[in-house]
């Protein structure tokens, strides 16, 4: 079993001061196997936030597999926008904007789905989805395996197609589990730390992963501590089975 924390939409320039500590102490305490963080670190995409990001970054465990939001890209400033887009990013975050992640038990693949074109929305384009086709498709079956993008809802029957079990993304700012497709998980975090709260409070989410079992384990802020919200758990009879929601272990 992997134990896999999922945060996103920090927004740097937008943070809620007070949850920072709470949720640095709440992922160690978790002991993930790797921190996933699916966008959206910068609310403006400035040298400063991004800076801000990359520190709060440093205080988390490892290994960290991290993916641009649509606010990492500049939207004042025209040139940086259309000709360097996330320059911000690759300075102070890393210059891999499609990481990927891969042990004995899962393959994690991101990809970018920010767009200069697109203020709000986001894309995924043909050769994203092939190499998401040539890095999963010849895994072994036992392996579970998931893509994580900023924006949700992003080409799943062809993620399906290629295999993926589970989709991770954020930008909603609430979080939730969805079954899209037959035989695909869609996982969504809401904002870990930024004031641009929905309809609940800071959050992010824990997966327990097994290869026909998954758990999804909202921490959510209350009191001021992160503390367990819900859970909701899926399993499957094979490989290629779909997901029924079932009771936590």
């Amino acid at each position: 079993m992997r134990r896999v924390a999922h945060l996103s939409d920090l927004h740097f320039g937008r943070v809620e001061r007070r949850v920072l500590e709470p949720l640095r102490r709440r992922v160690r305490e978790l002991a993930p196997d790797l921190v996933i963080v699916s966008g959206d670190l910068t609310q403006r995409a400035r040298a400063e936030q991004f800076r801000e990001a990359r520190a709060f970054l440093d205080t988390l465990p490892g290994p960290q597999l991290v993916v641009p939001g649509n606010h990492d890209v500049p939207l004042y400033n025209v040139f940086a926008r259309f000709f360097r887009p996330l320059a911000g990013y690759k300075r102070e975050i890393s210059q891999e904007l499609e990481p990927s992640y891969r042990d004995d038990e899962i393959a994690v693949l991101g990809l970018n789905t920010a767009r200069s074109f697109v203020f709000k929305g986001g894309r995924v384009s043909a050769a994203q989805l092939e190499r998401v086709q040539r890095k999963l498709g010849a895994l072994r079956e036992d392996v579970v395996k998931i893509v994580v993008t900023h924006h949700p809802f992003m080409a799943l029957e062809r993620l399906s197609d290629c295999g993926v079990d589970l989709f991770v993304a954020g930008h909603l700012h609430t979080g939730g589990v969805a079954h899209p497709a037959d035989h695909v998980l869609l996982v969504q975090a809401g904002t870990a730390t930024s004031t641009r709260t929905r309809a609940e409070p800071n959050s992010f989410n824990l997966l327990k992963v097994w290869p026909r079992r998954v758990e999804i384990e909202q921490y959510a802020l209350r009191r001021g501590g992160f503390v367990k919200a819900a859970t909701q758990a899926f399993q499957r009879q094979e490989r290629h089975a779909s997901w029924r929601r079932c009771g936590p272990a």
